[in-house]
This record gives structure tokens, C-alpha cells and sequence, in this order.
């Protein structure tokens, strides 16, 4: 296969990369007998395929970028059109997905998750035309993700030495938002929580840290934390 394929001057632009050379090969056959699509392809190759978006106008990215052997996606490639060329739509095939692939695609900038082994051919044409026109293709469950994420409250893990954790559940997730630059007024907003109880909080975190200022408490979070999945802690729970 040519190391980019020119295309044709009407219709969805529509650039196929993928690792899989005979499923590239296949799946653009296909999508060129579809009189909608102007189809080209290229190799996974993150300059090749900026090369290809910039010089034939690609409108839609479809981009398998599994490498051989790994069983997660190289969201490198995503990020980089999404960076360079924001008005490309990427759709990123998939042969399976959790949340973590989910939630990392779109992040990086997939506008679609597509999975062969999940839906026909004919579904693929559809996601094509829905991201052309702004929209996010996703399946229920994957949206369930995305939403599971974005109602989660922050939490920063806070470890001793030998890896223990130091302070509760609540805790973590006050020097989370703490460290991203909340005030106590935010904090307690986002908690739902009052600015008293916020302030309490932060004497005993300071109690069991050895520390006593906010700045401190930044500047421990940066060296003894790591940023973890953090499931909503209702309000009270220490």
C-alpha cells in the first residue's frame, strides 16, 4: 500500500490508518463503494497521517492504532490530530475496550469509539456521517463511563513511606481540590459541605501531615501523592 493515497475531490474526506495492513485494506474497498466517502489511507504513522490531513483536507480520521501485541490503543496519534487539526473528526477503531480505553479516547480527542466485533459495517457509515456533523458517537456503556468520571470528586492519595495511606477517603479528595487551587468556600461547594467543616478537615490533615499551612499541604500533595480513582464520598464521611 502507497504510503498515502490521494482522494477524490467531493464528498466526506475520510482518511483509513490502520495497524492491521489487510483490514486497511479491506475497510477502504468497502468504504469506497460508498458514493458518499472519498476515501484515502495511509500507514500509522503520526507524520504520515498529519501529512495526509493537511495536504487532501481530511474531514474524518478513521484510526486503528493498536500496536502489534499490546492490547491498548496509541492515544499519541489521537492527541496530535486533535492539536494540529481540531476540525478533523477521529473515529478510533477498536477490537475491544474497557473504561480506562474508553475514558483515555475521548480525552485525547476520539469524537467516536467503533468496534467490529460489536456492530456491522453499515454502522461504521453512520458514525462517520454523525462526527462529520459534530456530534460524539458512543454506545450507552461508554457514556456511562464518561459520566461515571465526570461525576467522581478528585482524590489525591497521600502515602507514608512504606505506601500506607495516611488519611481517609474524604481527606484525599479536600487535598485533591485543595492542591488545584479551590478555596475553602470552593471546596466546601463541591463537597457540598459547610466552610466550617472544610476548615476542620484541614487541621487534622495538617495534624497527621506535620505540617501547618496550605501552601505546605501543596507542596506535600506534589511530592507524596499520586492522583487515583476516587468514588463519591457523601457528605459527613470523614
Amino acid at each position: 500500500m502507497p504510503a498515502i493515497q490521494a482522494l477524490p475531490p467531493n464528498g466526506i474526506r475520510v482518511l483509513v490508518a490502520n495497524s492491521n495492513h489487510m483490514q486497511s485494506q479491506l475497510l477502504v474497498s468497502a468504504l469506497r463503494r460508498r458514493p458518499e466517502f472519498r476515501v484515502s489511507s495511509c500507514a500509522v504513522d503520526a507524520n504520515l497521517i498529519l501529512n495526509a490531513v493537511s495536504d487532501s483536507s481530511v474531514q474524518v480520521a478513521v484510526i486503528n492504532a493498536e500496536p502489534p501485541g499490546e492490547v491498548s490503543p496509541d492515544m499519541t496519534i489521537i492527541r496530535r490530530i486533535r492539536v494540529a487539526h481540531p476540525e478533523v473528526a477521529t473515529i478510533l477503531l477498536l477490537d475491544a475496550y474497557d473504561r480506562n480505553i474508553v475514558v483515555n479516547a475521548f480525552r485525547s480527542g476520539a469524537r467516536g469509539l467503533f468496534c467490529f466485533s460489536d456492530y456491522p459495517f453499515r454502522l461504521l457509515c453512520k458514525c462517520i456521517h454523525r462526527v462529520h456533523h459534530g456530534q460524539v458517537w458512543a454506545n450507552s456503556q461508554q457514556l456511562q463511563y464518561l459520566i461515571d468520571v465526570v461525576t467522581q470528586v478528585p482524590s489525591l492519595r497521600i502515602v507514608n513511606a512504606g505506601g500506607s495511606k495516611l488519611l481517609t477517603a474524604r481527606q484525599e479528595q479536600v487535598v485533591a481540590l485543595v492542591a488545584s487551587g479551590f478555596s475553602n468556600r470552593e471546596v466546601a461547594r463541591e463537597l457540598n459541605l459547610s466552610e466550617h467543616t472544610i476548615k476542620k478537615y484541614l487541621f487534622h490533615i495538617f495534624d497527621k501531615l506535620g505540617i501547618s499551612s496550605r501552601v505546605e499541604l501543596v507542596l506535600y500533595a506534589v511530592s507524596h501523592g499520586g492522583l487515583g480513582q476516587a468514588e463519591w464520598v457523601a457528605g459527613g464521611v470523614a
